[in-house]
C-alpha cells in the first residue's frame, strides 16, 4: 500500500491562492484558516503574511464571520442561542466576538416562538401535542430542544404550551452560560 503524499508546501503567491479557494468553498474563522494555512506553508512567515494580506482585503474577519454565521444558523436551522455560540467557539472565534454576534443576531427574537416552530418543523406531518402525551416523547423533544441551543426553561414553557406536564422527577436544567 501506497501511504499518502504529503501536501506540496507552498510559496506567498501559492499560499495566497490557496487560501483564495478555501474561502470560495465556505467561510472560514481566522483561526480555522490560520490553520489549514499552516499545514500547507513553506514558512510560518508565508502564513502570517497571507493572514495580513486577507485582513487587508477584509476576507479574515471573525466578527463579520460570527455574524454571517449566527445569522445562518437562526434562519436556516433555527437553532437557540446556546447553540450557535457553541458552534462559534468549535470554529474557535473569540468568546466576546462570539456573544457580540450571537446577542447581534437574536435581538428581537423571541425564543419561546423560535422554540415552538423548531418543535413544530422536527415533527412535521404529526400533532405534536398528541406526541408529547407520552413521557418518553416528551422527555425526546425536551433534549432536543436543549440540544438545539434553548435554555431549560424556555424548553419547559414550550412543551407546557402543548398542554402536558412535566413528570414530577423531571427537573429544570440549569442555565448555561
Amino acid at each position: 500500500m501506497e501511504r499518502p503524499r504529503a501536501p506540496k508546501k507552498l510559496d506567498a503567491d501559492g499560499l495566497w491562492e490557496y487560501a483564495l479557494r478555501v474561502l470560495a468553498r465556505r467561510s472560514q474563522s481566522s483561526a480555522e484558516l490560520k490553520q489549514k494555512l499552516s499545514l500547507r506553508a513553506a514558512s510560518p512567515a508565508v502564513v502570517t503574511a497571507v493572514l495580513a494580506k486577507l485582513r487587508d482585503y477584509g476576507m479574515a474577519d471573525d466578527a463579520k464571520f460570527a455574524e454571517s454565521f449566527a445569522s445562518s444558523r437562526l434562519r436556516n436551522q433555527g437553532f437557540g442561542k446556546m447553540r450557535v455560540l457553541r458552534d462559534l467557539q468549535s470554529k474557535r472565534v473569540g468568546q466576546a466576538i462570539a456573544q457580540r454576534a450571537v446577542e447581534k443576531t437574536f435581538e428581537g427574537t423571541e425564543e419561546l416562538d423560535l422554540a415552538r416552530q423548531f418543535l413544530e418543523r422536527k415533527y412535521r406531518g404529526r400533532s405534536v401535542a398528541e406526541l408529547l402525551k407520552d413521557e418518553r416523547n416528551m422527555a425526546a423533544a425536551y433534549r432536543r430542544l436543549r440540544t438545539a441551543g434553548f435554555s431549560g426553561s424556555v424548553s419547559l414553557s414550550v412543551l407546557k404550551s402543548y398542554g402536558v406536564s412535566a413528570p414530577a422527577d423531571f427537573e429544570e436544567a440549569p442555565e448555561e452560560e
